[in-house]
């Protein structure tokens, strides 16, 4: 009796340890196929709303969330994603931010899932407000963000815009004299990425015979010859 009660908890533990759990059988696809169920015929077509909420809070986990998430890029489920997520109330709040601090997930796409939490009535009081309060954290994430953006776009306009300045200097032999050798090669760098081309890339012979020449004349100043000789 000892002997089979032993051979059939063996057996047992052997197909627990293959039979997937709920958490392991999570899967972009399963997910997809949840959200896309949870659409209902509304006044502009199909669509989401209160009854999703309530759908896809019965039928997705918090485990779920890195998978909703790994889907917002599809446009198609954009919307239906924001509303997965917010079905799983302050578990997706920290999720959802982190996500888009990593632009996983689009700042207006966050936000919006924070709105659908703060007015859900499925998640608590204190859910709701947390969401406010995350919402009200993302807009000025967003913000510093898109100002560094706007303020490293601005600082690359000037840099190119100085680099054709030295450029130019090149072409008058007593204005080239002016430039430092870091100003050379930052000319020399700059026409090889217009070419397509880096220092130590890959390169056909004619290419490399081409960047040499530039390289004598743009960063050495020795007496050019025709490039192209």
């Amino acid at each position: 009796m000892n002997s089979r009660f032993a051979l059939f908890t063996f057996v047992l533990a052997a197909f627990s340890a293959l039979t997937p759990s709920p958490a392991s059988g999570t899967s972009e696809a399963r997910v997809r196929r949840i959200i896309l169920s949870s659409r209902h015929l509304g006044a502009h077509g199909m669509g989401y709303g209160t009854r999703s909420l309530t759908e896809l809070s019965k039928r997705l986990t918090p485990e779920d969330i890195p998978a909703l998430i790994s889907l917002a890029a599809d446009r198609d489920l954009n919307v239906g994603v924001q509303f997965a997520l917010a079905s799983q109330c302050e578990a997706a709040i920290l999720p959802v931010q982190e996500a888009a601090i990593q632009h996983k997930l689009d700042f207006l796409d966050a936000s919006d899932t924070m709105d659908l939490i703060a007015t859900s009535s499925a998640c608590s009081p204190e859910t709701r407000n947390k969401a406010i309060q995350m919402h009200a954290e993302l807009d000025k994430v967003r913000d510093a963000e898109y100002a560094r953006t706007e303020q490293e776009t601005k600082r690359k306009a000037e840099d190119d815009a100085r680099v054709q300045r030295n450029g130019l200097k090149l072409l008058d032999p007593e204005q080239a004299k002016t430039l430092t050798r870091e100003e050379r090669l930052e000319i020399f760098r700059r026409s090889l990425a217009a070419m397509g081309l880096t220092e130590n890339g890959p390169m056909t012979p004619d290419q490399k015979k081409l960047v040499d020449g530039m390289y004598r004349s743009m960063v050495l100043d020795e007496v050019k010859t025709p490039l192209n000789q």
